[in-house]
């Protein structure tokens, strides 16, 4: 794989660290250095005029940038400024009834949509909340036996943020359909890590962002609604851009715009759309497969090395089953995880999980080795 370690050279924000922290932020793209000042450029030399000459597409524009990795169609997805809007959003499509008032999550769900659907729910649903056994795997008979024909939604990851379990998504699709139920996959950790295919999939709606192995930055999450769902349904959550005539300043009712627009709400966050797209360009010229399989090399080696110290880690030792983080479940993790970036490794720590470790197609295994030396040296010195 040297061609794909060749693109260090695309990010210079790495070359003083040992970066290992793509899962939650990825590294800085150069590229992406020209396309904030081409922003800077646009909004100070054309001014207002910017929105008709650039900006009111963008939205659409990497939308259908991003639906070329994943699998989707054109003029599917939107761009969000966060994955918990793009979940809200979806939910105000909906209805809450009796005869189907139940939404099925597991329990290593992110915490915000934990929030975001018991909050918005409650006193109407049930939000059922599936146990793993070891808090790694997702016990896979247990949710697909609650997805019942009183299941509205089902909101689940595609790899879990803090196992790094990949969850069988197909299997979860066809029960869910198969009892008139919908879900909601999120997969802000596999774009740009794990191959996807939302076309194939036949999910109904998708969201995720470019903040984290896409190396986008922050502010460009997105909303993928399958495009026979797109037709039959008006979201509650809404606003201006989502009207069929903006311009027109109308009074309600609502009047919707066809195609992806329908699912935005207010003004688009401009400025992280032209950074997002460094990001992207270099995924896609990567390949996300070939992303993947670099991906299970590093991981399999770190885990190799946490298995010959007797370090117990919190992930899937199937690589077929696990995402792009390895993390290390360390006594005194969180002291170990602050004395690393203070040695310029980047990691993070994670309550139940330990220190998450999570090399993309750029690091090398020299990084995983260091890393391992390093955390050894902190262990024997024994800080308080």
């Amino acid at each position: 794989m040297t061609e794909l370690v060749s693109y260090r050279t695309e990010f210079d924000s790495i070359q003083s660290c040992h970066y290992l922290i793509s899962n939650s932020l990825g590294a800085m793209p150069n590229r992406a250095t020209a396309l904030t000042k081409e922003y800077n450029e646009i909004w100070s030399n054309r001014g207002v005029r910017a929105w008709d000459e650039a900006w009111w597409n963008l939205p659409r524009e990497i939308g259908n940038k991003i639906a070329a990795v994943v699998g989707a169609s054109e003029d599917t997805i939107t761009m969000q400024p966060n994955v918990t809007s793009a979940q809200a959003t979806i939910l105000s499509c909906f209805d809450i009834k009796p005869e189907r008032n139940k939404i099925v999550m597991v329990d290593g769900e992110f915490p915000s949509l934990k929030y975001l659907y018991t909050r918005w729910t409650e006193g109407e649903a049930e939000v059922q909340f599936v146990v793993s056994d070891d808090g790694i795997s997702v016990p896979m008979q247990k949710l697909l036996d609650a997805i019942d024909e009183t299941t509205l939604l089902v909101p689940i990851s595609h790899v879990l943020f803090r196992s790094s379990t990949i969850v069988d998504a197909a299997a979860i699709i066809e029960k869910a359909h198969s009892v008139g139920a919908k879900v909601v996959l999120d997969i802000y950790q596999s774009i740009g890590a794990v191959p996807v295919d939302l076309g194939a999939l036949g999910v109904d709606f998708a969201v995720g962002g470019l903040l984290k192995w896409m190396c986008g930055g922050p502010g460009a999450c997105f909303l993928y609604v399958r495009p026979d769902l797109a037709k039959e349904l008006t979201p509650r959550f809404t606003g201006w851009l989502a009207h069929e005539n903006p311009f027109g300043f109308e009074a309600p009712p609502m009047r919707y715009s066809e195609g992806s627009y329908k699912f935005l709400n207010g003004t688009p966050a401009i400025p992280s759309l032209y950074s997002c797209q460094a990001g992207l360009e270099i995924i896609t010229e990567v390949g996300v497969e070939k992303i993947r399989k670099r991906s299970i090399d590093l991981t399999t080696h770190l885990m190799k090395a946490a298995a010959e110290r007797d370090w117990p880690t919190f992930a899937p030792k199937d690589s077929s089953e696990r995402g792009g983080t390895v993390a290390l479940n360390l006594p005194d993790a969180e002291n170990i995880a602050k004395r690393l970036s203070a040695y310029d490794y980047l990691v993070d720590f994670r309550p139940g999980a330990g220190i998450r470790v999570s090399p993309h197609f750029y690091n090398k295994f020299q990084e995983l080795d260091d890393l391992v030396e390093q955390i050894e040296y902190i262990i024997s010195r024994n800080w308080d």
